[in-house]
Parts: C-alpha cells; sequence; structure tokens
C-alpha cells in the first residue's frame, strides 16, 4: 500500500514539461549589384556572414537550392550581374540571418573594385 501512495504521488505532480522552441522560418530575396556577380570573394564574405548563424540557411536562383555556408554550391549558382536570388532561413536565428544577408548584398558584399 506504500508503495502505491508513493507512486501515485510521485505521478500526480505537475511534473515539468520541456518546450521545444519552434523552428523560424524567414524568407527574402536580393539582386545581385556587384559589377562581377556572385564570383569568389562576394560569395566568401556571404558564407562568412551565413556560418555565424545557427539556422539552416539556402540560397535559391533559377532551379538551384544551396547551403548558404557552403562556398563551392554559391560558386555553382554563377548568378551575374542582376540576378535575383531568394534566400531561404529556417531556425532560432532565421530572421536576423536572412536581414543580415539582405544588408550584406545591399553593400555589395563589402567588395570594392
Amino acid at each position: 500500500m506504500q508503495l502505491d501512495q508513493q507512486f501515485s504521488s510521485k505521478h500526480s505532480k505537475t511534473s515539468p514539461v520541456k518546450m521545444r522552441k519552434k523552428a523560424l522560418h524567414a524568407k527574402g530575396s536580393f539582386i545581385v549589384i556587384n559589377d562581377k556577380g556572385l564570383h569568389t570573394r562576394p560569395s566568401t564574405e556571404l558564407v562568412k556572414c551565413a556560418t555565424s548563424f545557427r539556422s539552416q540557411v539556402n540560397l535559391i536562383y533559377q532551379d538551384f537550392v544551396v547551403n548558404a555556408k557552403s562556398l563551392l554550391g554559391i560558386l555553382t549558382l554563377a548568378a551575374a550581374r542582376g540576378s535575383r536570388i531568394d534566400i531561404e532561413a529556417a531556425g532560432e536565428d532565421a530572421e536576423v540571418a536572412v536581414a543580415t544577408i539582405l544588408e550584406l548584398a545591399r553593400n555589395k558584399f563589402y567588395i570594392h573594385y
């Protein structure tokens, strides 16, 4: 009888429930305004920026989807000046990641020729 009382008293109390953070999603797009497009130098800046976030960040151009944390992936897009690149991010810092990448693109990836 004592065991039953211990069991019921342990499980009748409200146990703390761990809440999982909902994965946030964010989207955006930018036009490549660099004279030479997304070549190695601006792509490297983009990768450095994307890797600073925990979220999964993808770039979409035409029918290609690449990881924004992959230099080779970005280079395979071969995005020239005037190309429209879509950004999709999923994770706890997705909104900040997209906003920061958009700001980077507006500043020509900090590349000055």
